[in-house]
């Protein structure tokens, strides 16, 4: 038999075919450069992709070229690269998924809680509710799914923002601006910064009539998540109490863990 026909199968073989996972090592290069890509706000230099991901230029500029062609990566006049149109499709499709699979789990907290649930994302500087489950009574919060809001004034974005560093923070603020939904809104960074200290120290995010007068809404983020995601019990404040706090908060978190294994399992 030919040498070459060894070494074909050898090849096939060789690390630099396969991935860690055992799958395609071009594939997770090329997903893994797109992930760069939204950690570094959306815009980067090849060479930076080069530095960050530890891959020679000429490897990352062949892997940019084939996401270029599909449309997954745009080049900017300024020669810097950008995610693609393209996303847009698969990304508002993934959220409608997400939704749907949280909706049993939002079902789950609505019985145990008897208020609105509600599952949100953080996309770029807004919130974004891609999934509800309403109360049963009949006054009740309701939020349009698709729907989106600043995160300063919920208790969502609270506990969003509440995994991202102080630097982080102040840049979206300084970005969206911090305009009173009512007169309780929160509306200078330092003052949120320190809210969102005792989002992490208490575990879980409260917006008191921040967003609305009279609502008072509950939120977690799920850990783990694929894309940055919280849920929230909302409600009347003559329900949501601080008395019912102490009832729905450890709900919230269990609902929230679940979700998270949900999410994270294929």
């Amino acid at each position: 038999m030919p040498p070459s026909s060894a070494s074909t199968t050898d090849a096939d073989k060789s690390p630099a075919a396969t991935g860690s996972s055992g799958g395609v090592q071009s594939l997770e290069r090329a997903f893994d450069l797109l992930e760069r890509m939204a950690d570094a706000g959306g815009e980067v230099g090849l060479s930076e992709l080069s530095v960050s991901s530890g891959l020679p230029l000429p490897t990352i500029h062949r892997l940019v070229r084939t996401l270029v062609a599909c449309g997954y990566v745009r080049q900017q006049p300024n020669r810097r690269y950008s995610l693609g149109p393209r996303l847009i499709r698969l990304g508002e499709s993934a959220s409608r998924l997400l939704g749907t699979w949280a909706r049993p789990h939002l079902a789950h907290l609505v019985e145990e809680t008897g208020e609105t649930a509600n599952m949100a994302l953080l996309d770029g500087d807004e919130v974004v509710y891609v999934a509800q489950v309403p109360s049963k009574h009949s006054m009740r919060m309701f939020t349009e799914v698709g729907r989106r809001v600043l995160p300063h004034s919920t208790g969502v974005g609270k506990a969003l923002l509440a995994q991202l560093t102080a630097e982080q923070v102040r840049a979206l603020l300084a970005r969206t601006g911090m305009p009173a939904a009512t007169e309780k809104t929160i509306t200078t960074p330092d003052a949120f910064l320190d809210a969102l200290e005792e989002v992490r120290r208490l575990g879980y995010a409260l917006d008191d009539n921040e967003q609305e007068i009279g609502v008072r809404c509950l939120a977690v983020s799920v850990p783990g998540s694929p894309t940055a995601a919280a849920i929230s019990v909302s409600g009347p404040a003559g329900r949501v109490t601080e008395a019912a706090t102490e009832k729905i908060v450890p709900v919230l978190q269990q609902v929230a863990a679940e979700l998270s294994v949900a999410l994270t399992t294929s």
